[in-house]
């Protein structure tokens, strides 16, 4: 995950329009991608968010750590 950049959020959200067009998709795959459709950060704040939700229990490997 880099910085916000509304362009690239757009850019996801048409690509996966494009595959929830398909006709194709099984009903499993067009759920899924629905949820992603649905779930893309559309503003910088819900980005941010999951940003620290993702990262905040990481812990940096070769990093000691002291407590």
């Amino acid at each position: 995950m880099g910085p916000w950049n509304e362009q690239r959020q757009l850019e996801r959200l048409h690509a996966v329009r494009e595959v929830l067009q398909r006709n194709d998709l099984s009903a499993w795959a067009r759920n899924y991608w629905g949820t992603v459709f649905d779930t893309i950060a559309r503003t910088e704040d819900r980005y941010n968010a999951r940003v620290v939700t993702t990262y905040k229990n990481m812990k940096r490997k070769g990093i000691i750590e002291y407590e």
